[in-house]
């Protein structure tokens, strides 16, 4: 059972990594339902969960979910306790907390760009997070923590992207600064803008192909030399004949 569940992780884990370029140290944001279930449980998750995920693992937490795990009080004391152990994300509730849940789903808008996990035994929460592509799920079950498998969303996110319909905002962004970084994006510009001029045609084109000689046309020439020589020889002879008569008589 032990080696499916891993065998099941590992290739969950691959999917990520391929289609959404999850790289360690892999950053897991917990909430207070999920430390409670780990205390439960008893299990230890800052040793069994990079084990688990195959690569060093960053435990996270944020404001939100630490103020409210003490609004609880006693009941979820333990909890707390655990959750302070872990390193604090920064969220944009400083002022104004909110609950634990809407925190986490703040946290993995506009494509999940810092490529966060998500721990938590929050049923509502955990179907929101199903809704987002991109964005692993952890929960425990039978007192052993589990890699949840993609969901529809993430299937159909990266469907499209294998055809080319769609690319992530944070990757059109990235393009986009590096872009302007080397200043290829004046470039394009410059290059659309210039029109491509009608061109005339080929001047190579335009002149005449010289005519080879063939062996055909240089027989007749021959032919003539060799009529002009006879010519000369026949008068040569008939002067030479009329000459040789006159002085006979």
């Amino acid at each position: 059972m032990k080696l499916t569940r891993q065998k099941h992780a590992k290739k969950n884990m691959g999917f990520y990594k391929h289609n959404f370029h999850f790289r360690e140290p892999f950053q897991v944001l917990l909430d207070g339902t999920f430390c409670q279930a780990a205390l439960r449980n008893k299990i230890q998750i800052r040793e069994q969960l990079p084990g688990y995920l195959g690569g060093a693992t960053q435990l996270c937490t944020t404001r939100c979910i630490l103020k409210e795990l003490e609004s609880l009080g006693k009941a979820l004391y333990g909890a707390k306790l655990i959750a302070q152990r872990f390193q604090v994300r920064n969220c944009s509730h400083h002022k104004d907390p909110v609950s634990g849940s809407a925190c986490l789903i703040s946290m993995i808008e506009e494509g999940n760009p810092h490529h966060f996990f998500i721990a938590t035994q929050d049923q509502d929460l955990a179907n929101k997070v199903k809704k987002k592509a991109g964005v692993p799920l952890l929960f425990i079950i039978q007192n052993t923590m589990v890699l949840d498998k993609p969901s529809p969303k993430s299937l159909a996110f990266v469907q499209k992207l294998q055809t080319n319909q769609l690319v992530p905002e944070h990757q059109k962004q990235s393009i986009v600064q590096l872009k302007e970084k080397e200043g290829l994006a004046k470039q394009e510009g410059e290059k659309r803008r210039k029109r491509k001029r009608a061109g005339g045609p080929n001047p190579l084109s335009c002149l005449k192909k010289k005519k080879k000689k063939t062996q055909e046309g240089q027989e007749p020439s021959a032919e003539k030399n060799k009529r002009r020589k006879r010519k000369r020889k026949r008068v040569k002879a008939e002067a030479v004949q009329s000459v040789q008569k006159n002085e006979e008589e």
